[in-house]
């Protein structure tokens, strides 16, 4: 099959793509072509990269039809992040494809009330970013319904691994947490640390995406979940990752005006964003339809994207001795 994939070079990408090779597809990787995948693999060599302005494209309404002069017999779009943006590709795509796998997200659900969220739990998403991607399931759900376009949508979590900064203990991107939990000193955390956090490894979510493409009569028209199979409290990861290097955490615990007035804004925001929402999403419908098995836990795929930082320096921390 020759699929394309349209931001093939990103997180979940760099570990689809050598999957689509290794299981005998001629891959087509549209990207922007301004960096490397963060999974180097012999199988890039097998691929034909078209570099891609997405947005540009998009603009202009041409983008349908650059994907389509690759004649894919199936694509996937990482990259997308508006309704307006998947309408125009669906209408371009409709009766010359054969599928397309779209990238969500778990921020189409709101904050949680039950758990673990299902996908056919009724959604009140929040914020620009979950209330798109919970819109774009819609569309291609009655897309593939109303006997159109066969589309999927995925919808990972916080995508972790080797080559980026992955979400830290208490939700947010701020380096100094891993060094604190390294040194034994003291993290604040907001709130009572047992919110949520839904890590995923950029290999489970890639073979997800793979399984799709695989099972194209079982995927059409649905909508899966895609993250680890459990979620991760702040305490459990606070105490995990102070593990890594010896250490016992120091915590206190703060309410949210004290955390938001002691770290940088857009830590704060971002913390509120992650453990607000307190999810933990059910694998269990693409585990049954299409075979689902993540091989890693959510502490699993933070440590690899911690031990990366790590050895790269990027943190001037030692080894890891745990």
């Amino acid at each position: 099959m020759r699929v394309v994939v349209v931001g093939g070079s990103g997180h979940i990408g760099s570990y689809l793509v050598p999957r689509l090779v290794a299981a005998g597809h001629t891959v087509v990787n549209l990207s922007r072509g301004q960096r490397q995948p963060y999974h180097h693999a012999q199988a890039w060599s097998d691929v034909t990269s078209v570099t891609v302005d997405r947005d540009a494209e998009d603009r202009a309404g041409t983008f349908a039809a650059t994907v389509l002069a690759q004649q894919p017999d199936a694509v996937v779009d990482l990259i997308c992040f508006t309704p307006a943006s998947a309408q125009a590709l669906v209408d371009g795509l409709r009766g010359r494809t054969g599928h397309l796998v779209h990238c969500g997200s778990v921020w189409m659900h709101g904050p949680s009330t039950t758990l673990p969220i299902s996908e056919s739990d009724p959604r009140s998403p929040v914020g620009e970013y979950g209330v798109a991607k919970s819109a774009i399931a819609d569309l291609l759900v009655r897309e593939t319904e109303s006997g159109g376009l066969p589309t999927t949508s995925l919808h990972p979590g916080h995508i972790s691994g080797p080559g980026w900064p992955p979400v830290n203990a208490v939700g947010n991107l701020d380096p100094d947490v891993w060094r604190r939990l390294a040194g034994g000193q003291e993290v604040l955390v907001p709130g009572l640390g047992t919110e949520l956090l839904a890590h995923v490894h950029a290999d489970d979510v890639a073979q997800a995406f793979e399984l799709a493409l695989a099972h194209p009569e079982a995927a059409a028209g649905q909508v899966f979940h895609t993250t680890a199979a459990r979620s991760a409290t702040v305490r459990f990861l606070l105490q995990t990752a102070a593990g890594w290097w010896g250490r016992e955490p120091v915590t206190r615990s703060v309410d949210w005006a004290e955390f938001r007035s002691a770290v940088a804004p857009e830590h704060a925001e971002q913390s509120w964003e992650h453990l607000w929402r307190s999810q933990q999403a059910s694998v269990e419908k693409a585990s049954r339809l299409l075979g689902y098995a993540p091989a890693h836990g959510p502490e699993d795929a933070v440590r690899a994207g911690v031990a990366w930082m790590v050895e790269h320096g990027d943190l001037g921390l030692p080894a890891m001795v745990a």
